[in-house]
């Protein structure tokens, strides 16, 4: 009889693969068979962390084929092609009843295993020109529609995504569909600013990762700041997306915006920053937040269903289930090249 492999995670460092009985679908529910899922960086936060008291299992860029189907589900059928939006909301409180659920702190388990059941309605249909490795990655490409359009990123808007990682590059693919015109990224990795630029960048800034002596953190980022006015043609962009979470990058980004503009932080850690809120508030920049998603899945189906956006390229590393491990010890490592790896469940 087959049974369900899954990663579980017990506390810090302490990721297991654990079998057991098939899970089944209850009322409003659909059963899974989880083809891939990506591993990001909550989920390695999560790992080299700890989260919580009770085990569970991670992962939550999923995409599989829909095997059962639980009393009262009528959009979707056995052999359905999905992607699943992992964080479940309560569906009770005001912000989900003003249609803000993502602000409701969903979560829930993951789906980094070989079945998952999960809400119906919060697994979207993907078309077959969709593969499964592209509909694992809906989850960071919603990620990147939402936060782009909290920037108010649209046609003939200038873009500073900081970070190119899975996120950043995520946030290069959307920024381009929407029909931008002019995107820079910033990144320590010279091979990950050199996959931006082949993904279509228009220009890139490698930052220096290591601080000089009687250099401070708001010198180095007005410096950046300058750099990036330098390399792009239309001088101050009209909007950042900040997507490292590191403190000097923040500062840049609002130096860097356009008087007026948004910045809009994505990179959730550390928790507590200093921030040059005098420079953003005489100028007008609106230090903007973005959060998760919030029926933006939708839309980055329909970016990469019709071919405006191919986020293949970023999928860079492949493991199967069985070699979870190994695949987030190597992740931790932060290796040149590697950029997103991918997990094959099935």
């Amino acid at each position: 009889m087959e049974e369900n492999l899954s990663a579980r995670l017990y506390g810090k460092m302490d990721l297991r693969l654990e079998t057991g009985a098939i899970p089944k679908p209850s009322t409003g529910e659909v059963l899974v068979r989880i083809k891939n899922c990506g591993i990001c960086g909550t989920d390695l936060h999560m790992w080299s962390t700890g989260f919580g008291d009770d085990p569970l299992v991670i992962g939550h860029e999923c995409s599989g084929v829909v095997t059962a189907i639980g009393p009262d589900v009528g959009h979707l059928k056995v052999g359905d092609r999905v992607a699943l939006e992992l964080g479940l909301p309560c569906r009770k409180c005001d912000f989900c009843r003003r249609g803000r659920y993502n602000l409701c702190k969903p979560f829930s388990s993951g789906g980094l295993a070989r079945f998952h059941v999960y809400a119906a309605d919060f697994c979207h249909a993907i078309p077959e020109n969709v593969s499964f490795e592209a509909g694992a990655m809906i989850e960071p490409l919603a990620v990147a529609v939402h936060a782009l359009r909290r920037a108010g990123a649209s046609v003939g808007k200038s873009v500073l995504i900081c970070g190119a990682g899975s996120i950043g590059l995520c946030c290069l693919l959307v920024a381009r569909a929407l029909g931008a015109s002019e995107i820079c990224l910033t990144d320590v990795s010279s091979s990950r600013l050199q996959m931006a630029e082949r993904l279509g960048a228009n220009c890139t800034v490698l930052v220096d990762g290591q601080a000089r002596d009687g250099d401070d953190e708001d010198s180095r980022a007005r410096g950046l700041a300058d750099e990036i006015v330098r390399k792009m043609s239309s001088g101050r962009p009209d909007c950042s997306v900040e997507c490292s979470g590191a403190p000097v990058s923040l500062r840049t980004a609002i130096y860097a915006t356009k008087s007026g503009g948004v910045m809009t932080p994505v990179g959730l850690d550390p928790a507590e920053v200093q921030l040059p809120i005098l420079n953003a508030a005489t100028r007008e920049v609106d230090i903007r937040g973005s959060f998760s998603y919030c029926n933006d899945y939708p839309a980055a189906i329909s970016l990469v269903a019709s071919g405006k956006v191919d986020p293949s390229p970023i999928v860079t590393t492949r493991y199967d289930l069985d070699n979870v491990l190994e695949a987030f010890h190597l992740a931790k490592r932060s290796l040149d090249g590697v950029v997103k790896i991918m997990i094959a469940c099935d």
